[in-house]
């Protein structure tokens, strides 16, 4: 399984093109929200998408919650749950639906963690990066009971990527 994963693009409509067309092999995109863009925009079409604090159309879910390959995977912004002070309200968010990932923007910080065997995932900002210069989006791969993440800048640099395994 392979997942493109964005978040908080805050209006730039060609940066979700440029990156959708560098990652066209992938089984999900998601965006986490933020892309300040309507619900029905083009370059949002097939994507999995959640409201951001910033987006005004009340279309988008608040979060949104879907299987691939038999794994399923929670999205939300995180401004609801907190994010910029902890990520536990979304820990115990994601394992009450039994999700085996959790993706989220808000903070606009790059980071990938396992926690209780749940892999979290902020792709950072396509706009507006903090705590790294670089805009950065997430590639996101499990094969063989381990999680690959890689961080790539919005102009294809990988930044880093780790493998993540799980103890189950």
């Amino acid at each position: 399984m392979k997942l493109l994963v964005m978040s908080d693009t805050h209006g730039d409509a060609e940066v979700i093109k440029r990156v959708r067309e560098a990652n066209k092999n992938v089984e999900a995109i998601i965006h986490c929200g933020d892309s300040e863009l309507a619900f029905d925009h083009p370059y949002l079409e097939g994507v999995r998408k959640v409201r951001g604090n910033c987006d005004e159309d009340d279309r988008f879910p608040n979060e949104d919650l879907f299987e691939v390959e038999g794994l399923k995977v929670f999205v939300a912004h995180g401004h609801l749950l907190n994010v910029k002070t902890t990520i536990m309200n979304l820990l115990y968010r994601a394992k009450e639906v039994e999700a085996k990932a959790a993706f989220f923007g808000h903070s606009h910080v790059l980071g990938a963690e396992l926690v209780d065997n749940m892999l979290f995932v902020n792709p950072g900002s396509l706009l507006k990066p903090r705590g790294i210069a670089e805009k950065s989006y997430a590639v996101v791969e499990f094969t063989n009971h381990k999680w690959k993440v890689t961080a790539y800048t919005d102009k294809g640099v990988e930044i880093f990527t780790n493998t993540y395994e799980l103890t189950e």
